[in-house]
């Protein structure tokens, strides 16, 4: 199939991503629980938080090479069945190594599915259509963001917290199974072109020095460690300020619908700013908000802040797959965006931990400052990011007419 036909295969794999990255989001703080009720201390804790973002650090390009010169529907099953088995492991598990292995497991899951379902969304579109796609496509991890977290809060609580967070994780694993329904032919056949040998490898190098790869790269970095460090730390602030837990969930969930929102307004936006502009903007916006967060507001303020954030927080995901994907050279974009997902792993490591030592020394609201610091880098890598080959707006087809009329009057 060419790129750009039936969309159908995009509907499937938005489900598929939402089941898989509700039971991902579902896992993680239920590992947190059921570690600290075997006796984990904080620092245990942090040891099986990151073996979830670093062991699959040392298998992301070789799967991206892989993808490259192979399909990409098989990497999507065998990551669900990694995180199905990672979740249902972790709740059956009663050391804390397992738990660690286990959570590792997981994360390996989870980085396959992104990675073969990246590579299917960059390989089935037309460029035209890259923006758009990406963007919903994304919209199944926002939903997997927004029910995950709520189901496992449900679920766990109680005296008996070994138990009910071993409940969670293996509802987590049955729904991540659940995944497997919509990923029937989900990769059409690809045309009859011309591919490198497995052999003629882009080396690593090379990618990263294409123009628009670091960029992408930085960009969303920084909005995936903002989400994350939100999430951790906005209840923090929260108990500073005398925030009850449920008003805290709320805004939580306020900033992930507003994300949502933001992907399904996706194309209008584009077609109105243009892909640089809206990324600058998007990205100066959300350093002034998340450094806003440190200010004590009001909370209806605090709600509002959060939903325009949510907003902007939305942008830099899929437009920054895009700019690796535009940016990489044609026989190494899988790779290219495996190294992407590396750069996310690694904000997923090291901006708790930054966030960590920062918040010990200046206080809860100071890592939100750090964030907007981030966020304001990436602005300005943005601002001079290549819109792509097809121009930043619609009207970049003019030049093609007015090259072939120069042709035409030589």
């Amino acid at each position: 199939m060419a790129p750009g036909g039936n969309r159908g295969w995009l509907l499937r794999l938005v489900i598929a991503f939402g089941f898989a990255q509700g039971a991902v989001s579902m896992a993680r703080p239920a590992v947190s629980y059921r570690a600290l009720a075997l006796g984990a201390d904080e620092q245990a804790v942090g040891v099986i938080a990151g073996a979830y973002a670093l062991l699959p650090l040392f298998v992301a390009v070789p799967l991206g090479r892989r993808t490259d010169h192979g399909r990409c529907a098989p990497l999507l099953p065998a990551g669900v069945v990694l995180i199905s088995g990672g979740c249902a492991l972790s709740g059956l598990a009663d050391s804390l190594w397992a738990m660690g292995l286990w959570s590792g497991v997981m994360g390996l899951g989870h980085l396959c599915f992104v990675i073969g379902a990246q590579s299917l969304v960059a390989r089935q579109s037309a460029p035209h259509e890259q923006d758009r796609n990406f963007g919903h496509f994304t919209i199944g991890a926002s939903l997997g963001q927004l029910v995950g977290p709520i189901a496992a809060g449900a679920l766990i609580g109680g005296s008996d917290m070994a138990g009910t967070s071993a409940l969670a994780l293996l509802v987590a694993g049955a729904g991540a199974a659940v995944a497997c329904t919509s990923l029937w032919r989900i990769e059409q056949p690809a045309p009859a072109v011309s591919r490198a040998a497995p052999g003629e490898r882009v080396p690593v190098g090379r990618i990263l020095r294409a123009r628009g790869v670091p960029a992408g790269i930085l960009i969303s970095m920084a909005v995936l460690s903002a989400t994350d460090i939100l999430t951790a730390y906005l209840p923090v602030v929260g108990e500073h300020r005398g925030i009850a837990p449920s008003v805290v969930g709320l805004l939580l969930s306020l900033r992930a619908a507003a994300t949502i929102a933001c992907r399904l307004v996706l194309t209008p936006l584009l077609r109105l700013l243009g892909r640089t502009v809206l990324l600058t903007v998007t990205c100066l916006l959300a350093a002034v908000l998340c450094a806003g967060i440190a200010v004590p507001v009001p909370v209806w303020a605090l709600a509002l802040m959060l939903a325009v954030l949510g907003f902007c927080l939305g942008v830099g995901q899929p437009l920054s797959m895009t700019t690796v994907v535009r940016a990489a050279p044609a026989d190494a974009r899988s790779t290219a965006l495996a190294l992407r997902l590396t750069g996310n792993r690694l904000g997923q490591a090291a901006a708790p931990a930054a966030a960590g030592l920062i918040a010990g020394a200046a206080g809860a609201a100071a890592p939100f400052v750090m964030l907007g610091v981030l966020l304001l880098l990436s602005s300005g890598v943005a601002l001079r990011t290549p819109s792509g080959p097809t121009g930043d707006r619609p009207s970049g087809r003019r030049p093609t007419r007015d090259r072939s009329r120069c042709r035409t009057t030589r």
